[in-house]
Parts: C-alpha cells; structure tokens; sequence
C-alpha cells in the first residue's frame, strides 16, 4: 500500500495548487470551444427571417429557394423586431427583413429594399452570396409578373397567375459530386477535432510540468524522509510515477466526459478509448519522471517541460492536424508519441474501429512509456541514492 499512499499524497500537492487546476480544467476546455468554432461546431448556421403576410409570390418565392439550401436553417420571426433581437443576442447568425407588399412593389415597377441583419463583428459576406442567389432565382418570378402586368394584367392577378404556372415549367436540376478523399473523413464536428487534441496536448503538457512537483519533493525534504524509513527505492519510484500517472488521467477523463456531454463528442470504443488514454498517460508519466530525475531546479524543469511538450505535440499533430502536414512533416511526426496516440483516436472514432484495429499504435505507445520509464527509473534511483548520501 505505500506506492498509493504516495500516489495520493502527490495528487493532494497537486490539487492543493489552484494555477494547476486552471491549466488542467479550464483550459483545454477554453481551446477546445475556439478550435471548434474555427473548423465547425456540426450545427446548421440559422438564418432568421421576417416576411410579412402581404409581401407576396416574391416574397414567398425568395424564402422558398433558402430554404432548398443545405447550409443554412432558415426560422420564420413574426416582426422585423423580433428578428433584430434574435440576431443581438445570436439566435439567429443572420437576419433577412422582407418588406411589406413586395410582390405588388415590383409589379408596379418600384424598387424594393430587402433589410440584411448581422451580428456586430462577424463576417456576413457567405450568408449575403446565399440570399443573393435566393434573390436570383425568385427574379424570374418577377420578371413574369411584370411580363403580364406590361400587356395589361392587374398586379394581382399577374402575380396569381405565375404563382399557378409556376410549378409546371421545366427547371435544370444541378446534382453535385465530391472526387478525392477527405481529409478528416469520419470527423462529426470541429470539436471532435479539437477535443482529442488538446486531449493529448494537455495531458503531456502537464505531465512534463509534474516534474516540477518531483523536484520541489528532493528540495523540501520529503524525499529523503521517505528514504529514512524501512521504504524501498523501488516503491516509492513506483509512487511517484503513479501520483504523475493519476494526475494525466484525471485530466484526461475530465476532457472526455466533458466534451461528449457538453459538445456531444463521439469518442467511439470506450474500451479502445480507455486502452488510448492508459497508454499515452504511461508515456506523459515516464516523460515526467525523466524530467524531474534530471533537473535540480523546479522552475527549469517546469519552463523546459512546457516548451518541449508543446514543441512535440506540435509536431505530432496535435496542435495542427498532422493530416495536412506535408509528406516529409508527417514522416517526422510518425518519432512523437502524440501521432501513434492521435492516429489511434482517429481510427476509433472516424471509422469505428475497435481494440483490434489500433494494436499497432498500442504497441508504439506502450513502447515509448518502456523506454521512458526505464530511463527514469535508472536515473532516479541514482538522483535517490545521492539524496541519502
């Protein structure tokens, strides 16, 4: 039982320092909202819409051909202020404001304002493209009208009558194909995307900037009490290292949860999942460890962790999609551990695959903790035996 008595009280020290929980719970969620609003949330931008009743054929006609569009919601507001306050508070990404007797403005030979309602600060040139071509394919309607309206037709029935034909006139049909693959085929959401990422970031992150706690542990003595009672080296090795392993998963359990409550993340096998996150947290502790037995200076050790884990998850993906790395960037990240631990998180929760399917990536992380933890276990049992000496 001394291991655990020893991993417990490291995570006691560890949870005692409010900075430490900022870093491990508020803000990988803080990264993850923003990655996420960059490559897509996986919901349908809605575009607010106010139309009043006597607006008309065209009227009708220009929300009609929006709501054929895929990339958009479009939800009907009873008052043009309504629509404004839904569009202040982001309801609604976009408001259109369709003035009143439209059709019969137009048939009259009268220029119509259609009202467009952003949100302060955001770039609405994509949504103006739509209504544009909505605009496009209802100018055919009006051109009927004033057709019929120039040879004598009242506006009214020049606009019924289209209205009736209407739906009888040949159209083209326009049926678009995709050629390649995607790159993040499998992906729901951009914070599927950015949540295993700065899973894997964070959890080495702050396993290397646990060294710091193996260091301040050798200064302020409790090291060398430990090794002043009946303890063996081995043991308490062995609790150290457990203290930086619960601290990693921890954090990366927290992510999970999290992001697949809140953000609906689709993290897939949770058993491949779980294999995922033991292993790389293995990696983040042996890395932690080597740290602390080769630094005598916490903030040194804490400064250069920082720098070499974000240096490594950067390269390994997980700070930019290795996806889009160039062919000799992407052989460079196949050396970090954070592409094996994203490459099976891919393979799990893009295509589906099970424990079976990421036995390789297992066995290169698994190997990567070996090595790590090996190291330092040597190293440490020598930084010890000087302690005592």
């Amino acid at each position: 039982m001394k291991p655990l008595a020893i991993a417990t009280v490291a995570l006691k020290r560890f949870v005692r320092d409010r900075s430490n929980l900022f870093f491990v719970f508020i803000m990988p969620l803080g990264i993850i909202i923003l990655i996420g609003a960059q490559f897509g949330g996986g919901q349908t931008p809605r575009m607010g819409i106010h139309l009043p009743a006597d607006a008309g054929a065209i009227g009708e006609a220009i929300v009609a051909e929006l709501e054929t569009i895929e990339a958009i919601e479009v939800v009907r507001r009873d008052s043009a202020e309504t629509l404004r306050a839904d569009v202040a508070l982001g309801t609604v990404a976009l408001g259109l404001d369709i003035p009143a007797g439209l059709s019969d403005r137009l048939a009259a030979g009268e220029t119509a304002q259609i009202a467009i309602v952003g949100p302060a600060g955001v770039a609405i040139a994509p949504y103006v493209a739509m209504i544009n071509q909505a605009i496009a394919g209802a100018s055919e309607t009006t051109a009927a009208i004033r057709f019929a309206t120039a040879r004598g037709a009242t506006p009214a029935a020049a606009t019924a009558a289209v209205a009736a034909v209407a739906p009888t006139i040949p159209t083209i049909a326009i049926e678009t194909t995709t050629e390649g693959e995607s790159l993040f085929e499998g992906l729901e959401s951009g914070f599927q995307l950015g949540a295993t990422s700065q899973l894997i970031l964070f959890m080495f992150v702050t396993g290397l900037t646990g060294a710091a706690a193996l260091i301040q542990a050798r200064r302020y003595g409790v090291t060398l009490r430990m090794m002043g009672t009946p303890t063996p080296a081995s043991q308490i090795i062995l609790g150290e290292g457990l203290g930086r392993l619960g601290v990693v998963l921890v954090q990366g359990l927290y992510i999970i949860v999290v992001t697949a409550i809140v953000f609906q993340v689709e993290w897939g096998s949770l058993l491949a999942a779980a294999l995922i996150l033991l292993t790389f947290g293995a990696v983040a502790t042996g890395a932690a460890m080597l740290f602390g037995s080769l630094f005598s200076n916490d903030q040194q050790a804490a400064g250069i962790g920082v720098m070499a884990g974000l240096g490594l998850s950067a390269l390994g993906g997980a700070m930019v999609p290795y996806e889009i790395f160039p062919a000799t960037m992407q052989t460079i990240a196949h050396f970090t551990p954070q592409y094996w631990a994203l490459d099976a998180f891919a393979e799990v929760q893009r295509r589906g695959g099970g424990v079976l399917d990421i036995l390789p990536q297992l066995g290169v992380l698994a190997a990567f903790a070996a090595v790590l933890l090996g190291l330092a276990t040597l190293r440490m049992r020598s930084t010890l035996g000087r302690s005592v000496a």
